[in-house]
């Protein structure tokens, strides 16, 4: 990477409880399609896009987003920038590289019950829709 992409800072939600220190590392399941093991870690530096993506997470926990610092290059999303949104919008990223928590915002806009249920139908149709692509 010769340019920074966007200066952040940057947000990562999910329903794991995390510590400053600790490291976000590629290699678990996706959340929206379990039966994918993920080669990157995805971030936003909007911290309600982090938000909705903790409310989704898998897992019992509670939600929560962290504030995170790459280690190494990263890229757009292409999931999100490529296919839904040109020019990055969302301002979502992947890296292969870990991401570093620096730590956590509770101040982030929770969904609302209805506006949550919209969002895990969505994605219960994305599942069963054998076209529905993730790129890893």
């Amino acid at each position: 990477m010769t340019e920074a992409l966007d200066e952040g800072p940057f947000y990562h939600g999910t329903k794991a409880e995390l510590n400053v220190g600790d490291h976000l590392t590629a290699g678990f399941r996706s959340n929206y399609r379990p039966e994918i093991v993920m080669n990157h870690i995805y971030f936003t530096a909007l911290r309600d896009g982090a938000g909705l993506a903790a409310e989704l997470a898998a897992g019992e926990g509670a939600p929560r987003v962290y504030v995170v610092e790459p280690t190494g290059d990263f890229e757009n999303d292409p999931n999100v920038t490529d296919k839904k949104f040109p020019g990055n919008p969302t301002r979502s990223y992947r890296s292969r590289e870990p991401l570093r928590i620096v730590g956590e915002v509770t101040d982030w806009t929770r969904l609302t019950p209805e506006a949550l249920q919209t969002w895990r139908d969505r994605l219960a149709a994305i599942r069963l829709d054998d076209r529905a692509e993730i790129i890893n």
